[in-house]
């Protein structure tokens, strides 16, 4: 048996950190000496102990850690693993998007001088958005939810007996834009009209083409509502997105390219 100073020694854990996992129910000492309180490990905890520090770094959380451990199926296991794998995986390359537009930025801000240019490359023109049949999914969701709302417009596709386009978007309905929780419409266009759900007509816009991940959408927002404001002109509608190219196309977010839609009319 090993006492709690020598177990945290050996495990590279504070004594605190071991006293909080046993309150928590994550991990308690073998034994408790009823008349002094001191704690005892048995040398097979440390074993236990350094797999919880190896899912921690995992990035799994003290709770899901917990669950983990009382899973019996092998298969339930290795697909929690799997998908912690996926997810990191998506931060890498979030991070590694985020580092080249950091050295981007730096690039053009020694050459010249202005922090705020990486604004004011997008080009805004005036046209008539294309003509859509889609099936909608429209609901109060946040950013992150639009795989789950797009999935179920997927799988409507077969059931249905419908052509998708390829073209996909998002309308944004809400006048202020909550991450969490917003009125927002995802879509697909398909070929047949009369199984739409929604017809969406032309109308003037001013567009932009944002290019790189999601995270820096509200750039080429911000541009196209400074240039609305700039040419004597104001919002008519709902704006919406057209995701021309994305993570189904090439895997590298900075070549995503994505078409900004404000509708407009003459003030």
């Amino acid at each position: 048996m090993l006492q709690i100073g020598e177990f945290s020694r050996i495990c590279q854990v504070s004594v605190k950190t071991l006293h909080h996992y046993d309150k928590i129910g994550l991990l308690a000492p073998a034994e408790v000496d009823r008349f002094t309180g001191y704690r005892y490990y048995q040398i097979s905890q440390i074993d236990e102990m350094n797999y919880i520090q190896r899912l921690k770094r995992y990035g799994f959380s003290l709770d899901e850690i917990q669950r983990m451990l009382t899973l019996s199926d092998d298969k339930e296991l290795l697909n929690v693993l799997r998908q912690q794998k996926e997810k990191l995986r998506r931060e890498q390359q979030e991070i590694t998007a985020v580092v080249n537009e950091l050295q981007a930025h730096i690039s053009v801000y020694e050459r010249t001088g202005d922090i705020m240019t990486y604004q004011k490359g997008y080009v805004i023109e005036v046209k008539n958005s294309p003509a859509m049949n889609v099936l909608g999914n429209r609901a109060m969701m946040g950013v992150d939810e639009f795989g789950k709302y797009y999935g179920t417009l997927f799988e409507r596709v077969p059931k249905e007996r419908v052509t998708p386009t390829g073209l996909n978007g998002a309308r944004y309905y809400d006048e202020e834009f909550n991450h969490e929780s917003s009125d927002i419409e995802v879509f697909i266009g398909i070929k047949e009209k009369e199984k739409a759900d929604t017809v969406i007509e032309p109308c003037e816009c001013a567009m932009t083409i944002h290019r790189g991940g999601y995270s820096t959408l509200s750039e080429a927002y911000g541009a196209v509502v400074s240039w609305i404001a700039e040419n004597g002109y104001e919002i008519a509608g709902a704006p919406f997105d057209l995701y021309i190219k994305n993570q189904f196309d090439t895997p590298s977010s900075e070549d995503w390219e994505t078409e900004v839609y404000f509708p407009i009319r003459k003030k």
